[in-house]
Order: C-alpha cells, then sequence, then structure tokens
C-alpha cells in the first residue's frame, strides 16, 4: 500500500525538470497534465492547472548529514539558511524554495528510524559493514529482525534453518580470531549472528541456509543495521564453540549492530550487458 500528494502547478515541465535533475527525483508516471514523482517510497505528483498550490511543505530526509550538506551546497542559491540542528526534533536540516516558491525541507534524523526504505533503496543500499558503534541493540529490534528474517524461501517449505545469536563477549572475541582479518568484524560488533542449517530436514540445506542467511542480512539493513558476510565459517571449531552439530551447515557469521560513520559508498560495478548471456 502507497499513497501520492498531488500538487497544482502551472509550470509543469520546469518544476519537473527541477525535482529531477536538482532533487534526484525519478518521474514514476507520466498522465495527461499530470506528472508523478518519486523520491525513495515518497510519491507525489504535479498536475497543470490555474491556479499553483504553494502553501505547502515537501521533506526529504537522508541517511547521513554529508547527504544533506551536499543537497545545501546544489541548493545553496535557493536555501534560506544553513543546515543547523534542530534538538527539539533530533534532526539535522535546512530548508529551500522551489521555482513556484514552495518550501522544501531537507533533513536528516539524528536518532533511530522505523524501516523505512523502499525495495529498490534496501538492495542498492545494503553494504557490508565492518565496524560498529557500542550501541545496543534492543531486544524487540533484533526480534523484529529475525521475525523478518523466518520468511525466506526453503526448497519444499521445508525451512531447515535457524539462527544461532551470540552475544557474550568472550565468544565472539574468540569467532573474531577464527579465521584473522576476514573474521575481525565479529570482535567489533555487540552481536553476532550463525544463520545453520540441519541436512535431516532439507536435501537443499546449503542453498537454503545461504538464502536465510542474505535475508537476514536484508532484514538487518532494512531496520537500520549493519551485517557483514563472513565466510568459511563452516567449521569444527565455530560448531564446537556454539553448541553446533557437526553434520549442520554454516551458511555465514555475522557481526550485528549500528554501523560505525557513514556507510561506504557504492561499488563500482560491471554494466549489465556483463550479467545478461545469451
Amino acid at each position: 500500500m502507497a499513497g501520492i500528494v498531488f500538487l497544482r502547478t502551472q509550470k509543469l515541465e520546469e518544476i519537473t525538470e527541477f525535482f529531477q535533475k536538482q532533487i534526484d527525483c525519478s518521474n514514476w508516471l507520466s498522465q495527461p497534465d499530470c506528472t508523478i514523482l518519486r523520491h525513495g517510497n515518497f510519491l507525489f505528483g504535479f498536475c497543470t492547472r490555474d491556479t499553483v498550490q504553494n502553501d505547502v511543505m515537501l521533506t526529504f530526509f537522508y541517511h547521513s548529514r554529508a547527504e544533506v550538506d551536499r543537497m545545501y551546497k546544489r541548493l545553496q542559491s535557493r536555501a534560506e539558511s544553513e543546515p543547523v540542528e534542530n534538538e527539539k526534533y533530533g534532526i539535522y536540516q535546512f530548508f529551500a524554495r522551489d521555482p513556484e516558491n514552495r518550501m522544501l525541507e531537507f533533513q536528516y534524523f539524528d536518532h533511530d528510524l522505523p524501516p523505512f526504505l523502499s525495495s529498490d533503496e534496501l538492495l542498492l543500499t545494503r553494504r557490508s559493514i565492518r565496524r560498529f558503534t557500542d550501541q545496543p541493540i534492543p531486544e524487540s529490534l533484533l526480534t523484529s529482525v529475525c521475525d523478518l528474517s523466518r520468511f525466506a524461501p526453503t526448497a519444499r517449505n521445508s525451512q531447515p534453518y535457524y539462527l544461532k545469536l551470540v552475544k557474550d563477549n568472550d565468544v565472539l572475541k574468540r569467532l573474531a580470531e577464527v579465521r584473522g582479518a576476514s573474521s575481525a568484524p565479529i570482535g567489533r560488533a555487540p552481536i553476532a549472528v550463525a544463520i545453520v542449517a540441519d541436512p535431516a530436514i532439507s536435501k537443499r540445506h546449503i542453498q537454503d541456509g545461504c538464502i536465510a542467511a542474505y535475508h537476514l542480512l536484508l532484514a538487518a539493513w532494512t531496520y537500520g543495521l549493519g551485517t557483514c558476510w563472513i565466510a568459511a565459517m563452516d567449521r569444527d571449531d565455530v560448531k564446537e564453540l556454539l553448541g553446533i552439530p557437526k553434520d549442520h551447515y554454516v551458511a555465514t557469521v555475522t557481526p550485528l549492530g549500528y554501523p560505525e560513520g557513514d556507510p561506504p559508498a557504492m561499488p563500482e560495478r560491471k554494466g549489465l550487458d556483463h550479467y545478461l548471456r545469451e
């Protein structure tokens, strides 16, 4: 389910171009005398009318202060002031005007938020996080991430996987040492999660476990938590340390926590023609 805000305009072409080029909005849908734009999961439209509707404010929020600062530099000539802290609401913000004098707000929430990512944002922005803050993860949030993870698909809906939560600092430290630098991120997080699959339940336990693990990574990012796929953790010493039967498959042991600093920039990707093969 979703919604759209429609506004009246006398400059449909100019307004559409402004929001696409200056605010990085995409054209979601074109209709006769109306254009619907998209910014993340925010849909808003402009329709050509005899009067202009500018007694409104459109708010765009971002993942970091750096992104707000980037927008300020781009819109400085239209901005009403520099970005400032708003302690009342716990936000970092500035205001600007569009070509028809509508108020625009650009902000970053300096506190935890409920899930808000659109599906494509989730897939495009997830990153491997290797450093974490010491902020504890609320139990309610951890439960929400695990609950969302249980909807991963499995062969014949056999559901052979389970999650092993690791919170003991000594165990986290020992897991971090298993593969040297490769597993070190586990020691920097408040929690680690082992995603395990039971071969007695499914003949496709390896595939099921790996799909479930990636589901967890996406579920964590949905709630603003970082993860990092640590490979080659299907080892006897890891299983002994975590009390996992030797015949069970450990897809990964991922650190879990709030990312320290801004997420890494998107790495360079090969073109679509590299992935599409005849």
